[in-house]
């Protein structure tokens, strides 16, 4: 399998979401779901992050130009997210970053 780093960022609206009920079952490495929320009132290219049924939050505004083309497009199946930090004691809007690579 052949990867290309994308981006890289911490969830945002991680607190607002079911962060805190997945939180124990996250380690570095665990893939992550990425799809668009075409139903955002507040972002019309936002991205929801997903892990299981739980929604994490999102990718920031600023990283999710990139995601909303490929996936408009019909790309989502070569964008792979993945839990790169857990920091715990970090403030909750930056205790998990994610790394997403084109893959191929």
């Amino acid at each position: 399998m052949k990867k290309e780093h994308l981006s890289h960022f911490d969830i945002a609206g991680f607190t607002y979401y079911d962060g805190a009920l997945a939180f124990k079952d996250l380690r570095i490495g665990t893939k992550l779901r990425l799809k668009l929320d075409q139903e955002n009132k507040y972002d019309p290219r936002a991205v929801a992050i997903y892990y299981e049924d739980h929604k994490l939050g999102y990718v920031p505004r600023s990283e999710n130009r990139i995601f909303y083309k490929l996936f408009s497009v019909g790309l989502q199946k070569f964008v792979e997210a993945r839990i790169q930090r857990i920091a715990k004691d970090a403030h909750p809007e930056n205790q998990i970053s994610v790394v997403v690579h084109l893959v191929k």
